[in-house]
């Protein structure tokens, strides 16, 4: 095996352990929530959504998973409105 392509490899596993590399500009991706499909985009920081919740709170499930699952790869979190807020921390307290 090529010694240029092992280097790869093995800088590739490195470059996934820290994620903080990375930074979206812009995404699409199809999610399939439990009561149908939905798009979800990130464009110039903002999120959206098609999904019936997010056209008036600007903010939803969906967007709310992705950051999850972006983490440090998405530069600025959504602002949560105040409900949502309290909803955040009963979840995390274990309601």
């Amino acid at each position: 095996m090529q010694s240029s392509l092992i280097g790869k490899v093995q800088k590739a596993k490195q470059y996934a352990q820290e994620p903080e590399r990375v930074r979206f500009d812009s995404l699409k991706v199809q999610f399939r929530g439990e009561n149908g499909d939905h798009e979800v985009t990130y464009e110039s920081g903002k999120w959206d959504c098609t999904c019936h919740f997010f056209a008036g709170w600007a903010i939803c499930c969906h967007t709310m998973a992705m950051e999850r699952l972006l983490g440090v790869m998405v530069p600025e979190q959504q602002a949560y409105p105040e409900g949502l807020q309290q909803a955040e921390v009963a979840v995390a307290a274990g309601a």
